[in-house]
């Protein structure tokens, strides 16, 4: 039986460029969508990769094969870290990408994985209605980039020896956080830290580089850190990592388009938000399945763990974060008025 595992692994060997729509040979415009993530089919796989698939089939049709678009799955077309700074030089169309990835270029970015900031889907579902979505929209569009779908995800952690659940229990080891701020709440609990894209986790946890990662649900299944791990916390009933994992795209590419094909993709974009939340929650529940199936010790977070991480978090990362820029500062400030 061909499982979503076998396809994953499958994709990962042999990343695929597909065309979508049967205009595509004729078609006015061409986009690249790339991503990091595991290659499947628009019906099986890593739901973020389906998500890009089920983007470019709906707006192709929808535009009667004016759009078409190819899909460049396992960072095979640009890698990862460099996909941002290309779409805001219009080298790339369109990306889904890990928000705070950006955060070395622009350091706002990092709102998007803010330690204990985000602690349910709702809540980061209504920044986009929120006056800090307006003011995230505001400052990506001035830098050169587009959201088109809205797309949070809830992690957890995959450790080679002992379960990371509480702050204390980082202490002495060796962790991927996922952001900046992440690390500055890590390395005050005791940890070392170690910055590399999620496709790269299970590399750093095979060599011993790196003890434990964290990332969303859907990269402890898709990268198969099952392998590679004997410990895992779950995210899916309270989490203090929250990621803005979005659809974006270059605004030059974007502002060139005629108004009919922008509304179609600003369109099709919001519609598919539902599946990405559906994608994510359905993976948090998963990811324990899969990790309990390995042999691994499962392990959950509470309400009463969650605020621990918040607390060093406010007094070290928020801290810090409000204090780089002006817009950071406002960011933050918006964020926090949006109740849990």
């Amino acid at each position: 039986m061909i499982t979503r595992r076998h396809l994953i692994a499958t994709a990962v060997a042999a990343p695929a460029i597909l065309r979508f729509g049967t205009g595509t040979a004729h078609a006015a415009t061409t986009l690249k969508i790339s991503h990091q993530f595991p290659g499947g089919t628009i019906d099986k796989g890593d739901f973020r990769d389906r998500l890009c698939r089920m983007f470019a089939a709906e707006v192709s049709k929808r535009s009667n094969g004016d759009i078409a678009a190819e899909i460049y799955p396992n960072s095979s077309l640009i890698k990862t870290n460099a996909q941002f700074s290309a779409m805001r030089k219009g080298a790339l169309d369109i990306s889904l990408y890990p928000m705070p990835y950006a955060g070395g270029e622009l350091p706002e970015t990092n709102i998007g994985l803010m330690p204990g900031l985000v602690t349910t889907y709702d809540q980061g579902l209504r920044w986009k209605k929120e006056p800090v979505g307006k003011a995230l929209t505001d400052f990506l569009a001035d830098k050169g980039i587009i959201l088109l779908t809205w797309v949070w995800q809830a992690g957890g952690v995959a450790s080679r020896s002992k379960p990371i659940v509480a702050p204390e229990d980082a202490k002495g080891m060796k962790v991927r956080g996922g952001s900046r701020e992440m690390d500055m709440v890590l390395q005050t609990a005791g940890a070392s830290v170690l910055s590399v894209p999620s496709n790269e986790i299970y590399a750093a946890m095979q060599t011993g580089a790196c003890d434990a990662g964290i990332t969303s649900s859907t990269s402890l299944i898709s990268f198969r850190l099952e392998e590679v791990a004997k410990c895992l916390t779950s995210g899916a009933g309270a989490s203090y990592w929250f990621m803005l994992e979005p659809l974006m795209m270059s605004k030059a590419i974007f502002d060139k388009l005629p108004k009919n094909q922008q509304d179609v993709l600003l369109t099709v974009g919001q519609e598919l938000e539902a599946f990405g939340r559906k994608g994510a929650q359905d993976d948090d529940v998963e990811v324990a399945k899969v990790y309990e199936k390995a042999g691994a010790k499962v392990s959950v977070l509470d309400a009463a763990t969650v605020g621990k991480w918040r607390d060093i978090a406010r007094d070290t990362a928020w801290k810090d974060y409000g204090a780089k820029t002006a817009t950071s500062a406002n960011l933050l400030k918006l964020a926090t008025d949006v109740a849990a």
